[in-house]
This record gives structure tokens, sequence and C-alpha cells, in this order.
């Protein structure tokens, strides 16, 4: 069961942004607050996986995280005065929408934050082809338009890994040199997708409705998906830093980790994109004032993980199951 481990990692990320308004603009909000629709909008249909969510740390955070010490600790440090106003904490843990004509967040993080603000596309996705109509009898032509509209209006489905797990690094990568080197805060989390995508909200509700750990091959492409982000984020962080200190040594060093991993991988399954990102980070030096060869390695890394998303199911891909983490290794989100 999930015991102390997620609080550890809502810490990892405490203040994972935070930065003083008065000298530095915060980070652009993750979402567009006038889009937002907030988790209740979600869970006039997805009842099952709304309510799992409210058990979860993504959810709770709303209200520990700014009362947590380690939390105020690092905002101190960094000149933040009120971790909900005006600090980059916002991007990361909160969900922000309008609210009386001004941004205010409104929930930790939610449903949006991993799928796309909804305004644009949440009526096109709950519409099953007219009044009665429901998704067990939706006509198939029509399930395939609006799942097409859907996501040129900018939901990100599920089926879309890499995009939806690109939210999940983008924010656990914590790429923000001051916060590490200034407010002493974790050069990111040590995150495996597996693991933390399976132990609160397993993002696979609607299909099984009980919450239940996502099927095997599902799991694998997480894992391998994973692994490339994780090595993808590892070298944009490279690319960013501009000290030698803790930062860029932390990000150095999880992308050699990254790097080698992917090569392991790359050997127990038959997978050449796996080989493709390897060699494609192994060709950029990880120093400072590399930026432009680490990032263009970053992208390509990035192109293979997609490829890699969309050609393959993981019905094929067993060799890896030895080294998926078991199921009491999996933690919140």
């Amino acid at each position: 069961m999930i015991k102390l481990r997620p609080i550890l990692m809502g810490l990892a990320l405490a203040g994972a942004m935070i930065m003083a308004p008065g000298l530095v603009q915060a980070q652009k909000l993750h979402l567009d607050p006038a889009k937002v629709m907030g988790p209740d909008a979600c869970g006039e249909c997805h009842k099952s996986s709304v309510a799992a969510w409210k058990g979860s740390h993504h959810f709770s955070t709303f209200k520990t995280l700014p009362r947590l010490k380690e939390a105020r600790a690092i905002a101190d440090k960094m000149g933040v005065k009120r971790i909900k106003s005006g600090s980059d904490c916002l991007s990361c843990h909160f969900t922000s929408a309008m609210v009386g004509g001004k941004a205010k967040p409104i929930a930790g993080i939610t449903c949006e934050s991993c799928h796309g603000a909804g305004r644009d596309w949440i009526k096109v996705h709950s519409d099953f082809g007219g009044k009665g109509v429901k998704a067990e009898n939706e006509d198939p032509v029509h399930k395939t338009e609006r799942y097409a509209k859907s996501v040129a209006a900018g939901m990100i489905r599920p089926g879309n890994l890499y995009s939806v797990a690109k939210n999940c690094y983008s924010c656990h990568s914590v790429p923000n040199e001051k916060l590490v080197n200034t407010g002493g805060h974790a050069a990111g989390s040590k995150m495996e997708l597996v693991a933390w995508s399976q132990g609160e909200v397993r993002h696979n509700v609607w299909y099984t409705k009980e919450n239940q750990v996502s099927a095997i091959e599902r799991l694998r492409m997480i894992y391998l998906v994973g692994r490339a982000l994780d090595l993808e984020y590892a070298l944009r962080g490279v690319a960013k830093a501009t000290k030698k200190a803790t930062y860029a040594l932390k990000m150095a060093k999880r992308a050699k980790k990254a790097r080698k991993r992917i090569k392991a991988i790359a050997k127990l399954i038959d997978a050449p994109e796996l080989m493709a990102m390897y060699k494609a980070a192994k060709s950029a030096k990880l120093k400072l004032n590399n930026e432009a060869k680490l990032t263009a390695a970053a992208d390509a890394v990035a192109k293979h993980a997609k490829a890699l998303a969309a050609k393959y199911d993981g019905s094929t891909f067993g060799g890896i199951d030895k080294v998926l983490p078991k199921a009491k290794k999996y933690k919140g989100g």
C-alpha cells in the first residue's frame, strides 16, 4: 500500500518552480486558466476516476503542500511569501482557473494537468452521438470522429502515451536551476513511470471501473516511454544549466544513468528505437555551454520515443518484465 513515499513525492516538488515574484516573473502556467473546466466537469462522466483521484496525493497537495515545513523552507530561501500566489509552484502543483476575472488555483494536480485544459474539447469528447446515446452503443464511425475532433481541439488522449507522460516529466524533472542551487530543492524526483502511475489513480479506471492495474502490455509501454523521457529531460536539464553547481552535477549524473539504462533495455527486446536514443544521447557531451548539441540530442530522443510509443503495443516486449517494478513498489500519483 501507499505509505510515506507519496508524501516524499510531494516534497520532492515542494515549491518545484518557486520564484520570487519581485525578482523574476513567474513561469507561465502549465494550463491556460481561461480554458480550465475543473475536475467536477470531468467527474460528470468519469465518476470512478475522480473518486480515485480524491483519495490521491495529487488531490490533497492543494491543502497540504503550502503547510509543509519543507515547502516553506524552500519558499523562504527563494523569497516567496505565499506559495499559492504569484509563485511558479502554481504551474506544477496546482490547477488554476479564472475566478472572478482572475486566475486562481482551484485544485491540486487534476485530470486536465495531464489531458489538457478542457474548454475546447470537453463537449465534443462527451457527445456520443446525440441524446440517449451512451458510450456502449456509440456508432464506431462517430467514435473515431469524436476522438479526432477532441484531439484537434487540444485533448491529450490516454492512447498518446508519450504526450501524457511528458506532462509528468516536465514537472518531476524540476527544470529550475535556481530553485535547486539557491532554494535547496532536490534536482528532480527519482521517478519510474510504472510505479508512479499505478499507485493511486491507475489511469485505467475508464476501462475497469475498479481502478485496477493496467494490463501487462500497457505496463511495458509505460516503462519504456518513462525511461525515454527520463533521459530526454535529464539532457534538457544539463543543456539549460549555467553553473557548475548542484543542479548541473545532478542533471549530468541523471543523464548518465538514464543513458546507461536505455542501452541495457535495448539488449532485452527488439526495438531499434532504443539504441537510436542511446546513440543520440551519447553524441552530446554532458557539460556546460553545450546547449545546442544537448538540446538536439534531447529532441532526437523525443523523436524516437514518440515513434516507439506509436509503433508498438507491448505484446512482444516480455523481455523487460523482469525489470518492471513489482506492485509493492507502486507509489502515489
